[in-house]
This record gives structure tokens, sequence and C-alpha cells, in this order.
């Protein structure tokens, strides 16, 4: 299958068709003759002219071949028209095809951040509108069902919900069922790289190439030089060739000195890529364009810059699949020629080289951008119009565009890539079940036992075999899985979640030992509802930790993966999905990957582990895969491993062949299922680590892993000594081979009951399909069906302090829980605590069942008091909108509603207001209420601070017609002193604060470039010098005299703080130049710097010592000493 193609829509010039997949191979004659025959065809060789043209594979030379008879005029011309009409043909053919490349282009980048559909909307091409339009139009009824689906689950609460069992069981048949498709990834040096091995390193390059290119995308390879970009470019153009089928052409532009150099790169690495290096004069050129170029008698065509505008009229009319630039700083200034004119050739994607790292220049990025994506960045005018309104905020736009620019772009430097990067080690844990997960196992097999002893003929459905594969594994996780497994109500996290499954109790000794010895994990599985489970193990255990599963947005996603990465994060574990965590998530600040379970496809397991075994990753990487003993498990594993074999057998070694298919045939899913069902029948109770959880030991876990290392060990080796032809005939009856043993099913000899289910009834004999189906998924065991079940607890709502709910609401809850026990004979619990206390707790126990003992149910009128007293407090609000509404109260203050709105999710301005007056009349109810009013009063002072600095700098500017030379600064006696800056340079930063604000985002970075455009400071080296830093601290000393000088009597009162405060940013303004040499002098560097530039201003300006009021007689004296 030929992977998609990224469409590219120009402005002017020819069409911009591409060449389909299908259209690649076009070397070959359309009667299978090699190219080395072609020269001898003649014309009337050729097909009919109406057929060729409408083949893809057709090319003028198959067509016409290379010679024609002798009278030449007319034949060429019949030739030339030839070759015009099917390069027009394979044009049209294309533009066919490349509405649904463009169409899932906008989605995948729209997806990415919403910038890109400003430069979308900028595109004058009526056909982009559409495609817009279309877009829209799919989201918005992907909208408007995923709203009426909350709307029948339960309102904005189904967003943050967590799947149902029937929810994840149909997915994971789903994903089964149609396998799912994975891009190829290389482990090692593909096989048809003859010149030498690729590093690691270069592998990883290819991978990363490989996957632009199977998801439709441009890119930019931009390595440190002497890293192989060649070498990783030619490796790619060979996957193409050998594994995609996709021969060219492709069109290599590189500067003139390094021509003859890639042309020996190529035929070093891979010399069966058919190469056309154009160059020479004009008539060397000439003959090489009428004997190879026009007839496509090549795969990749290697040309210098200045032969592509020489020749353009020539290479433009071709289709390329790859226009590769080598040196891409070439093509940043979009009006030189050659950027011009390449872009206007036609070609279905686009990679670009560079050694030098890319620049904060907007309009080159532009410039890179619009010959990677020309349909989305296909107008520079609307991108320098959209900058110019963001003058302001310029420094946050260069950072969007490389948030935008990053998914295209590979860069790494030599100290990335020379510390050799440890091979991860990989060790299989084989766990047993617990009591539970038997008991499960046992039910699962049982509920339909005709189907597990494939008594049930050919015609057994696959559907059916996929849902009991699917229900095993999710008893070989954690029997929780189950609706109606986990004991409750009322539902507890406690020591039950980690022992009702071997698994869990395996990772929860593993996690400890990890914990000690400073490792960090990731912790993937299938199965989203595992990580449910897992998030419930990790608050009781106290691990903190993050997750990205599937319904993870982009947002949170990044969030989620830089605060796991950042220094000194305190997060553990990483929770990931499978299929969630795959490429673009670098998490190599983690050591330790735990595979909770394995996928299908062992494609996905790997990129989960490259998740953290990859470049920058600087310890040694252990991963971990969890395998249940005896069980569908190791099934699952063995197939995966011989799908891993001949993977590396096919692909890696770049052998053509039919890929491996995902889904299992129905013969494997029976194996799987029957695989150690006997033993589990056979088993009165849990075994393995589940079975002795308490006493499982160190040393116990230590015999774990060395067992795990030898197994792995011997079932790699199993599979490593099977060549080509022993997989292809690996047929699903050596799958039930395993250490001599065959599991393979004699049916002859077994009979209907070989797993000796439990004694069923005889059933009633229908000929109803309906009814045969409702019967065949009933359990087995009828007792369990007529137990009566205990009645469901009373509806009650979880009461918190901040939901401000009346008291009487716990006090009816409490008595309406009371006799829900006593009508069911429930016993009260006994409360938990050490047992130092054990007698107090069952003085409170023996209280509370005196309570059940003595409780009556609720009367009419106390259910309807119940109710109102619910109407009463905020139920809605949960801890996460009570953090926000004091974080929003904090910093725009208790009365600005609209403003706390903004920060509390789905709260109106209303519902706040309403939330306010409630809190501040019961805010000392709360606990911790005096930590809470601390946060709103200190966040309300620092706003009157802000809002204080604002009018009093204001009114200080408005006092002077021209402030920058005429406005005074009432220095302090030590600001004078400790002065390093001049008054024009104070008066400067003064105003400039004004003008972009005492607080905010970058303000210091704003003046800092102010200063830097300003001519006044043109000469100025030691204000142009100032960090943002500096410039931040020197402002707060100025704000700080201003502040002394205008402001009223509250801070007159406040003398003694502000005094402190302007001491603290007096030592914090001090530059750290004047440090006294070893002979005792000075350095006198940075005053000789100052002398001679205010030796040069005017008058009007001050020194850099002495202020516009005198200096008391002590720093004259200290003067005159000097």
């Amino acid at each position: 299958m030929a992977p998609s193609r990224t469409r590219n829509v120009e402005s002017d010039g020819p069409s911009t068709a591409d060449v389909s997949a299908s259209e690649d191979v076009e070397m070959q004659d359309q009667t299978g003759r090699p190219r080395a025959v072609e020269k001898f065809l003649y014309y009337q060789d050729t097909p009919d002219y109406t057929d060729s043209d409408t083949n893809p594979n057709t090319t003028a030379s198959s067509v016409a071949g290379d010679s024609t008879p002798v009278d030449g005029r007319k034949r060429r011309s019949e030739v030339y028209n030839m070759r015009k009409s099917i390069y027009g043909k394979k044009h049209d053919r294309l533009g066919v095809s490349k509405e649904d490349d463009t169409i899932r282009r906008f989605r995948y980048l729209l997806g990415l951040t919403d910038l890109f559909r400003h430069f979308i909307d900028t595109n004058p091409n009526p056909r982009i509108k559409e495609v817009l339009a279309e877009i829209d139009r799919q989201n918005a009824e992907d909208e408007a069902k995923a709203k009426s689906s909350k709307l029948r689950k339960g309102g904005a609460a189904a967003e943050r919900r967590r799947k149902t069992e029937q929810e994840e069981d149909a997915e994971l048949v789903r994903d089964e069922k149609h396998g799912g498709h994975y891009e190829t990834v290389f482990r090692e040096s593909p096989g048809y790289i003859k010149g030498g091995t690729m590093r690691d390193y270069q592998i990883a390059g290819l991978n990363w190439l490989i996957s632009l290119h199977e998801n439709g995308i441009s890119g930019i390879l931009a390595d440190e030089m002497g890293l192989g970009k060649t070498l990783q470019t030619i490796s790619f153009l060979g996957y193409l060739r050998f594994i995609g089928g996709i021969t060219g052409p492709h069109l290599v532009a590189v500067p003139k000195s390094t021509l003859d150099n890639w042309a020996r790169e190529f035929k070093k690495w891979i010399p069966e890529i058919d190469v056309l290096v154009l160059q020479g004069n004009k008539e060397e050129r000439a003959q090489l364009i009428q004997d190879r170029l026009v007839d496509e008698k090549f795969d990749v065509c290697i040309t210098s810059y200045e032969m592509i505008l020489r020749e353009k009229s020539y290479l433009k009319k071709f289709a390329w699949e790859y226009i590769i630039i080598d040196e891409a700083h070439r093509i940043k200034n979009e009006e030189s020629s050659l950027a011009q004119i390449i872009r206007v050739f036609n070609s279905r994607n686009r990679l670009l080289i560079t050694g030098t790292p890319l620049q904060n220049n907007l309009h080159e990025l532009w410039a890179l951008l619009n010959f990677l994506l020309p349909d989305v960045f296909g107008d520079a005018a609307a991108f320098d119009d959209w900058f110019s309104k963001q003058d302001e905020d310029s420094d946050t736009v260069v950072k969007q565009l490389h948030k935008v620019l990053r998914p295209f772009l590979l860069r790494r430097v030599k100290s990335d890539v020379e510390k050799s990067l440890l091979p991860k080690k990989e060790v299989n844990l084989y766990v047993g079940m617990s009591d539970m997960q038997v008991k499960w196992y046992k039910k699962i097999l049982e509920k339909d036992i005709d189907a597990v002893n494939g008594a049930a003929g050919k015609k057994e459905s696959k559907t059916r075999l996929l849902n009991i594969v699917m229900q095993l594994r999710k008893c070989c996780n954690h029997p929780y899985l189950f609706d109606g497994a986990e004991p409750g109500p009322p539902y507890t996290t406690d020591e039950h979640l980690v022992n009702n499954s071997a698994k869990m109790v395996m990772l929860d000794k593993l996690l400890k030992r990890m914990k000690a010895q400073g490792s960090r994990v990731l912790i993937f599985s299938q199965m989203s509802r595992v990580l449910d489970i897992l998030e419930d193990y990790s608050v009781m255990r106290g691990y903190q930790y993050c997750r990205i599963d599937g319904s993870t947005a982009h947002e949170d996603r990044i969030a989620a993966i830089d605060e796991y990465n950042k220094e000194g994060s305190e997060k553990f574990l990483f929770l990931l999905t499978t299929r969630a965590g795959g490429l673009g998530i670098n998490l190599t600040t983690a050591d330790i990957v735990v595979l909770f379970d394995s996928d299908w496809n062992p494609q996905a397991d790997l990129q989960a582990m490259d998740r953290a075994h990859r470049i920058g990753q600087t310890k040694q990487v252990h991963v971990f895969r969890f395998v249940t003993e005896n069980a569908i498990e190791e099934k699952v594993l063995e197939r995966a491993a011989q799908k891993l074999r001949l993977d590396q057998l096919v692909i890696q070694q770049g052998r053509t062949q039919q890929p491996v298919k995902n889904a299992a045939s129905k013969d494997e899913l029976l194996s799987m299922i029957q695989h150690g069902a006997d033993k589990v029948f056979q088993s009165q109770g849990g075994v393995g680590a589940a079975a002795n959880a308490d006493g499982l030991t160190d040393d116990d876990i230590d015999a774990i892993l060395k067992r795990g290392e030898e197994r792995t060990a011997a079932l790699n080796a199993k599979y490593e000594k099977l060549g080509l032809d022993d997989l292809q005939k690996f047929t699903s009856d050596t799958a039930y081979e395993w250490n001599g043993e065959t599991f393979q099913p004699r049916k002859k000899e077994i009979g209907i009951n070989w797993i000796n289910p439990a004694k069923r009834e005889r059933k009633e004999i229908g000929y109803s399909m309906d009814k045969y189906y409702r019967q065949a998924l009933m359990t087995g065991n009828r007792q369990e069906a007529k137990k009566e079940r205990v009645p469901r607890a009373p509806k009650q709502v979880v009461i918190h302090d901040y939901q401000f709910f009346p008291p009487q609401l716990q006090e009816l809850q409490d008595k309406e829980t009371a006799w829900y026990r006593k009508e069911n004979n429930l016993k009260a619990p006994l409360p938990e605590g050490n047992e130092e206390d054990m007698e107090a707790r069952l003085a409170d126990q023996e209280l509370a069942q005196q309570e059940i003992d003595n409780a009556v149910p609720l009367t009419e009128e106390e259910k309807q008091e119940k109710e109102r007293l619910i109407s009463m407090g905020f139920p809605e609000w949960n801890k996460r909108d009570f953090q926000q509404f004091l974080n929003g109260s904090a910093k725009y203050g208790r009365q600005n509603y609209e403003g706390i709105a903004e920060e509390v999710d789905g709260k109106t301005a209303e519902e706040i207001e309403e939330y306010a007056k409630v809190f501040w009349k019961k805010y000392k109810t709360l606990d911790n209420w005096q930590k809470h009013l601390g946060v709103i009063e200190e966040g309300e002072a620092r706003v009157r601070l802000s809002e204080e600095k604002k009018r009093l700098l204001a009114k200080k500017i408005s006092m002077y017609r021209m402030p920058l030379q005429q406005m005074t600064i009432k220095y302090t006696v030590s600001t004078t002193n400790k002065r390093v800056y001049s008054e024009d340079e104070d008066r400067f930063l003064l105003v400039m604060l004004n003008k972009h604000g005492v607080e905010g985002e970058e303000v210091f970075e704003k003046i800092r470039d102010e200063i830097r455009e300003s001519p006044l400071f043109r000469f100025d080296w030691f204000f142009l010098s100032r960090t943002p830093q500096e410039i931040g601290r020197r402002c707060n000393t100025l704000i700080q005299t201003v502040l002394r000088e205008l402001g009223d009597g509250e801070y007159k009162r406040g003398k003694r703080t502000l005094e402190e405060v302007e001491e603290e940013s007096e030592e914090e303004d001090e530059v750290p130049v004047k440090k006294k040499a070893k002979n005792g002098v000075k350095n006198k560097a940075l005053d000789n710097v100052k002398g001679k530039r205010d030796s040069t201003v005017s008058s009007s300006r001050a020194t850099s010592v002495v202020s516009n009021s005198p200096a008391p007689a002590k720093s004259k004296a200290k003067g005159k000493k000097k």
C-alpha cells in the first residue's frame, strides 16, 4: 500500500498536481522489458497511443523508444507531442486524488494549533475555501454528536468520566479486527545499505523521515555538520525504493562543490539507485537531457542550483516524488531566483537539509514554511501584515512559530550523539493469578464452552473468539475491569486493589525498589481502564504521576510531558495507553518502562519503549513486560516474537515482501484461548506472586527477575534460529508447540468436556437464534444467578466543606445509612487505625453498631428536608473549581466576578457571584480557612499595589511636557552613592515602563528591545548590554523612588517597609563589575566606559554619580579623600 503524500498548491505557475504512489514505478516498459532493451525498440513496437497515455506506468521512453525512423522531423514532432501529452495526463490524473490529501493534511495541521487557520484563510484559492468549509462542517457534526451524547450521559461531568466496560470492550475488539497501521521502524542498519553500517542516531533519523513520509508531511533535517545527513537522506530514498516500491523520480539540489560527492555516496551506499548527475557545459547537458532526462531514465537527478536556473524549462515538466535541497538556507530569501523557480516545480513531498540552526528571523522562517507548506503559507504579504499587528508581542509570536515548526524539524548536535546510547535491557516477568483472577478466568471459559473446546466447527465466528480473547486478557490484568467484581458499595481504595491482581502485586514490589534507587517509571497498558486502577493505586501509595490516553487533549498532553520532564520534577510515574504514547513523545527523564500488558502489534510496544530509550537518555533503560503464566498472554507474547522476527527478515533487510498481517486467524485465537486453560481448571486457588502477596520478599523478587531473564533469553534464542523460509511455513499448527510440548487439540481423542466445566442444566430446545445467543452468553453456574442481591445503597451526596452544605444534611444521611445497614443485616465496619488504638476503635465500632440497631427509616418530611438541604449547597463544585475560585479572587479581587469566572472552568459570572456570597459568609467553617483567606488578601494587596504604581507613574510622567528631557528623579542618598545608570537612562526606563506596563509578561524584554532600537543610546555600550533581569531590578528601584515621592499616607505610614524593600532592590540593582584586583586597585573598566560615555553627551545629561539633589557631606568627604 503506497503511503499518502502532501498536496502542494501554488499561487502561480503550472498545475501543481503530483505523482501518485502507483505512478512512481515509471522506469519499466509496460510490456515488462527492462530499460536496457529500450534502445532497441522501434516506434512501431510501442502500444497504441490512446492506451499508453492512460497507463500510470507509461513514460515517454517506453512509448517512443530512443530511436526513430529515417524521416526524423515528423517522428520527432510526434514524439514531442506524445511526451507532452503523457506529462499532461499524469498531472490531470494526480489532480483528482489531491483533495483527500489536502483534507487529511489540513485536519492534521489544525489539530496541532489554530495558528494555521489564519494563514490558510488568506489563501485566495477558492478550492482551499471549499476544503476548509468541508472540514468545519464535519467538525460541527462531530461536536453536535458529542454534545448530544454528553447531555445524555450527564452534562459537563461526562467530559471527565471514565470509560465503561462495554465501551472499552468494543474498542479493543475493533482494534484487533482492523489491526491498525504502524510506521516502519528500523532497529538496525537496513539490508539495502551496502557500503557499511548506519549508526544508531542515523537509524533514528531514518525512522523520523519515514514517519514524516507515511504521514504525508515535508520536513527539515537540520543535524549538525558531520552527523551523516547525506547518508540518512540516501537511506530514506532506499526505503522508498525497496520497501515502498517508489523508485522516483526524485530531484536533489546541492551546491556545485558537492555534486560529485553526492553521486559517490549514492554509489557507495545504494548502488542499485540509478543516479543522473546533471552538470557540464551546454553541449554535455544537452546530450544528458536528450539521452536520459526527458525519457526519465533515472531514479534520482542530482544537480546544482545553477543548473536548476539554467535548465528549469525541462525540470519543471516533471512530477517529482521528492524535491530535496541541501544547504536549505539558500531558499530563505523567497525573492531569490532559485527560491522562486524551485517553488514552481511540482512535487508531492519536499525535504530540506541544513547544518546551521534556524534563526529567529520571522521572514526566513516564513520562506522555509512556504516551501514546505505552500498551500498554508502561500501569501508573504498576509504573513508580514499579521506580524505587523503583533508588534507588542513579537517574542510570543516567535515562540508560537517555533512550536509550529517543531514537528517538521529534526536537529541533533554532536554532543547529543557522541555518547553512545546504552542498549535497553528487556525482561519478561512471569506472574501467576490471584484467587479472584482464577475464579473469573474459569467463569469466562465456562460462558462459551463449545467455542473454547473448538467443538463448534469451521463456521465458528471469529468475533466470538475475539471477544473471549479480550475478556481473558482483561482478567489477566485485573478482575476489577469486570463490572461487579470490585467489592462494594461502598467502594474503597485499599490493599485489595493490589492483592486481587498478581500483576499489581509484582508492580507494587517493583515500584518500591525503583523509588528507593531514584528511578522514574513509565507504565504502558492497552486499556485506559487499567490506567484508572493505576491512578487509584498511585493515590493510595502517594506516588505523584502524569497520565495520557487516547482522550487526552493535545494541550493537556504537552503540559503533562513538560511537567514530567522539567528539571526537579517530583512526578514518579507516567501512565500511558500504548497507542496514545506513540511518536512525538520524549520521556528520556525516565529510565524504567513497564509494559503492563502486550499490544497485539509488537511495533506499538517498541514505540512505547522508545519514549525513554532514545537520544538524550543518559541512563541504562530497563523494560519489564508483565506476562501471566499458563494463560493467554504467553501465546500473545509468542505471536509477537514471531511477527518481530519476520519483520526483521523482511523489512529490516530490505526485501520486498507482502506485509505481515496484524490480525490473528481463528485457529490462532483458539490456540490462545486453550493455552493453559486445563491448568486453570485444575488449580484450587491463586498461584504465583498473588498467592503470597504479603510474604513476597526481596529475595523472591530477585528470583522472579532472574527467572524472567532466563525465559526471555530462551524465547529470543528460539526465534533467532528461524529463517525466512521457516517463518513462512510457520502455520497455526506450529504455534501450538512450546518447549517441546504440543498444545494442539486432538479432537478425535478428547471429548467435548476436556476442560471439565461446571455442571450445567439441560437447556430447552429451540430454534430461535436470538434465544440461542442469549443462552450462550449466560454463566454456567445457575446457583449464582438465583442468589438474592443486596439492595443498592441509598443515593447520597459526598459532602465537602467547600460545598457549604448545611450540617443537618450529614445527620440525615448518617441516619439513612444506619437504617440501610440494619435492614440488610450489615454490621458496622471497624474504623481504620493502628493496632495500639484497637480498644478505642472497638469502642467506636460498638457505638456505631448501637446506632444501627436503633435506626429508624427517614420520614417523608425528612426526605423532603434532605432534598432541600442538598439544594442549599453547591454539589456541582469540585476541588478544582474551589482552588480556581481562590486563585481568581486573589488575581482579580473578591468583587470581580467576571474576572474570577475566566479562571474557573465551566462557571459563569452569575454562578461565581452566587458562590462568592455564600463563601464570604461561611468561609470560617472551612478547614485551614486562615490559609485560604491569606491567599486572597495577599493577592488583593498585590493588585492594589500594582494599580497604585501605574497611577503614580502615569501622574509622574504627566507632570512634564517632555518627560525624556525634563523629568527629575528624587534619588535617595543610598541610591546616589550606588547608582551606575545616568539620569537620561533612568528617565527612559520610567517612560517605557509607563508605555508597556509596570507588570506583565516579558515587559523587561520589550524595554530591552526599545533601548536597542532607540537612536539616543546607539553608542551607549553599558545601557545596550543590560539584560532583562538587570533592567527589571533597576526599574523596581525607580518605581520605589516614585512611590516615595508621590505616595499618599498609606505609603508614608509604611515608610519602614518601603525603605527595606528599596534597600533590597538597590542591593540587587548593583552591577557586580567593580572588583578589587589583587594589588588593591579597583577594576576601572566600567568607570572608563561610563566616563567616556558621559564626556561625550550634552550638558543636560546627568553624570553617573551626581544626582539633582546635593549629596551629604559624608559622601563629599569620601569623594575628596578618594
